[in-house]
């Protein structure tokens, strides 16, 4: 019996503990607390790596303007040359020969106009003499008119056998600048025309760097006006260009925008063809929002950011703009000062309440 009434007290004992510690029901509608956070806007800067090509600054496909068999060839791949420097030399027989033909045409032309013109002056002057009727006008006209047809004829001539000189110094290829051959195509004794390049100089003391810079970020002006680069043949150097133009233009089959750089290629020690990839430094021109990217909704809809306004959630539509270390940089009905969700969700209907807890 004394085990029993000692049981029964411990029961009792423990029955009124819990009794004491039992938790109270939170209310059924209780507002949920939500993290949100104040926005600022910033000066948004980015860093990107681009794909790039190195060309000639200046390059030339050299053909024969006329047909001929290459009679030498003073220069070969690889060779430097410098503007004006005869790098070709071309037969053309038959043109030779016209030459000779045309100058014998002009020199007999010159001669019929020399003695027309001789005769209308001889007559023009003894139709001045006091004496009438020595020549007769319709003589004196006639003449004149052999002289004028005569001098046109020698003036064709003349511009004729001038033509064919000038094409004879086609027969003679030369550098349109300092450079370099890089390809030669034919060799001496070769039919050539104006369907095949005998050769092909570049200009490669200087570079251009040319990059395709998305669409997205050709507002965003660049940070220095140079560019470090780096080329596969050289991995762990670090070459720098300077920015010379844009194309000013969206290319619509690949939405880029052509920015083109000059780098310094004295040393030769870059050469023309090779890929680079650029580093660009971006910086926008005006101030943007910065968020984070749990901030932002995107549903089948529209794109969107919960804002916290007289207590209540408003959705506000956003464009998203560079995607940054810090966040992504959107553009949209915000203004410094605003209070947003943290963590966004369509579930978060507008309207709705809660518990807003500003978070840093």
């Amino acid at each position: 019996m004394k085990y029993f009434i000692a049981a029964l007290g411990i029961a009792s004992l423990i029955s009124c503990q819990e009794d004491t510690h039992s938790p109270v029901a939170a209310p059924a509608n209780a507002p949920d607390t939500v993290p949100v956070f104040v926005i600022h806007d910033t000066n948004v800067t980015k860093n990107l790596e681009l794909p790039a090509e190195l060309l000639p600054y200046e390059q030339a496909a050299l053909f024969a303007r006329v047909q001929g068999y290459i009679k030498d060839l003073k220069v070969d791949m690889g060779d430097k040359i410098h503007q004006g420097q005869t790098l070709a030399i071309i037969e053309a027989p038959e043109l030779q020969t016209k030459y000779a033909e045309f100058q014998a045409s002009l020199q007999a032309a010159k001669a019929k106009y020399m003695s027309s013109a001789d005769v209308f002056q001889r007559l023009s002057k003894a139709a001045q003499a006091k004496t009438p009727g020595i020549i007769a006008p319709v003589d004196l006209e006639r003449s004149r008119n052999q002289y004028l047809a005569d001098s046109a004829s020698y003036e064709a001539s003349r511009q004729l056998a001038r033509s064919y000189k000038e094409v004879a110094g086609y027969l003679m290829l030369t550098a349109p600048f300092d450079g370099m051959v890089t390809a030669r195509n034919a060799d001496r004794g070769t039919l050539v025309g104006n369907n095949q390049a005998i050769l092909t100089v570049q200009q490669n003391n200087k570079l251009r760097l040319r990059v395709a810079v998305p669409e997205l970020y050709v507002a965003s002006g660049a940070v220095s006006k140079t560019a470090n680069f780096r080329v596969d043949a050289f991995p762990n150097k670090l070459f720098q260009a300077t920015l010379t133009r844009k194309s000013e233009s969206i290319d619509p089959q690949t939405r880029t925008e052509l920015w083109e750089y000059v780098y310094d290629n004295s040393h030769h020690d870059l050469k023309t063809g090779s890929y680079a990839y650029v580093k660009l430094g971006l910086q926008r021109t005006g101030n943007s929002f910065i968020l984070p990217p749990p901030t932002i909704v995107t549903n089948q809809e529209r794109k969107f950011v919960i804002k916290v306004k007289e207590g209540k959630a408003t959705w506000v539509d956003v464009r998203q703009g560079m995607s940054t270390d810090k966040g992504i940089e959107v553009f949209g009905d915000l203004s410094n000062n605003d209070t947003l969700v943290v963590r966004g969700t369509d579930e978060r209907k507008p309207g709705s309440t809660a518990y807003w807890k500003v978070v840093q």
